[in-house]
C-alpha cells in the first residue's frame, strides 16, 4: 500500500479493506516514499493542519511521511493483520517498484489523483509506471466521484 499524504491514497486503503480477506492477508506494508529533489515537501493533507498565517516552520519531508503513514496504519487498527510502515528515498514509481520486488509483494495499492509534484504529472505518470513495471498486480484506486 503505497500513500503520498494525500486523501486518495487513504481512500485507496480503505477500498484494499472493504474488499480484501482479512484472513487471507498476512501483512500490509505501508509505503512512503519521500523525494530529495522535490521541489515542495511531502504532500501529507493526512496529518495535523497548520494554522495559516502561522510562523512559517522548517518543513521535514520525512516527518511529514512519517504522519502520513500514521494517518494511513491507524486505519487498518483491528483489521487483522500485521501493519509495517516504511519510508523510503528516490523516485516513488521506482522506489514502490523496488519495495514490490524486496518483499515479494502479492499486490501493490495506489491512488490515482494524489498531490504529488502534480495531480497529471506525477502522480498519474506515478501510478502508470508501478502498473508497467512491478513484479506483482498492481490496484490503482480512482477517487469516487461524488454526487451533488
Amino acid at each position: 500500500m503505497a500513500t503520498d499524504g494525500s486523501k486518495q491514497s487513504l481512500a485507496a486503503a480503505r477500498q484494499l479493506r472493504a474488499f480484501a480477506d482479512p484472513q487471507k492477508v498476512d501483512e500490509v506494508v505501508i509505503v512512503a516514499v519521500v523525494s530529495p529533489r522535490a521541489a515542495v515537501p511531502f504532500a501529507n493533507e493526512l496529518g495535523p493542519r497548520r494554522k495559516a498565517g502561522a510562523a512559517p516552520v522548517e518543513l521535514s519531508f520525512r516527518a511529514e511521511a512519517t504522519a502520513a503513514l500514521d494517518v494511513v496504519a491507524a486505519d487498518f487498527d483491528g483489521w487483522g493483520p500485521t501493519i509495517v510502515k516504511k519510508i523510503r528515498s528516490g523516485s516513488p514509481a521506482a522506489e514502490i517498484v523496488r519495495a514490490a520486488e524486496q518483499l515479494e509483494a502479492d499486490l501493490v495499492v495506489v491512488a490515482s489523483g494524489g498531490k504529488g509534484l502534480s495531480d497529471t504529472i506525477l502522480l498519474g505518470s506515478t501510478a502508470q509506471r508501478i502498473q508497467h513495471s512491478a513484479p506483482c498486480p498492481v490496484l490503482v484506486c480512482r477517487p469516487v466521484k461524488r454526487s451533488r
